[in-house]
């Protein structure tokens, strides 16, 4: 069972810059999604980050919805939640899949995102995994996202490029007379 599985929890990094991000939530299921919105909440203000939040209709939107952000804002960082319960179709994987696989793409393009869309079998399942005082999945999502930004701060400054790498002071045709 996953109560018996020792994990460890890493620290919440700390901030000599103010820090900001955009928690992007789907309330289809309202209830779930108050409990993620508030153990996301909690954790940000324990860390110190300032936030926003926005809501989208369901979860293969919120990807949609933080590359918006991404490139048309000024965020630090963005914290994905929802939750995506089995019913009687394949609709299910397809959600789950779709969804995970744009925040990770998103990711992979420099977007600091911590994925907090549950992925369960009954609505029990998901209320145990949202509650802020029990597993709290959706403060676990903050944290992740709060890391990825550390990490950006630390390696951020001058980026090494891809291949070839002119040097500063390379002029390209200047002063050429073409008649």
């Amino acid at each position: 069972m996953a109560d018996q599985d020792p994990h460890h929890i890493l620290p919440l990094p700390a901030f000599d810059k103010p820090v900001k991000l955009l928690i992007a939530v789907a309330p289809f299921y309202r209830d779930i999604a108050d409990n993620l919105i508030a153990g996301a909440r909690a954790t940000l203000d324990e860390a110190g980050a300032a936030h926003d939040l926005v809501e989208v209709p369901g979860a293969l939107e919120l990807p949609s919805a933080i590359s918006l952000a991404h490139r048309m804002s000024n965020f630090d960082g963005y914290v994905a939640l929802g939750c995506v319960i089995r019913g009687e179709t394949s609709h299910y994987e397809t959600v789950c899949n779709d969804s995970s696989r744009g925040l990770m793409l998103l990711g992979l393009q420099g977007a600091l995102i911590g994925n907090g869309i549950l992925t369960v079998e009954t609505h029990e399942q998901a209320m145990r995994r949202a509650d802020p005082e029990d597993m709290n999945k959706g403060g676990g999502a903050a944290a992740a996202a709060l890391h990825l930004i550390a990490l950006g701060r630390k390696w951020g400054g001058a980026t090494k490029g891809v291949g070839f790498r002119p040097s500063e002071n390379l002029q390209i045709a200047e002063g050429t007379d073409r008649a």
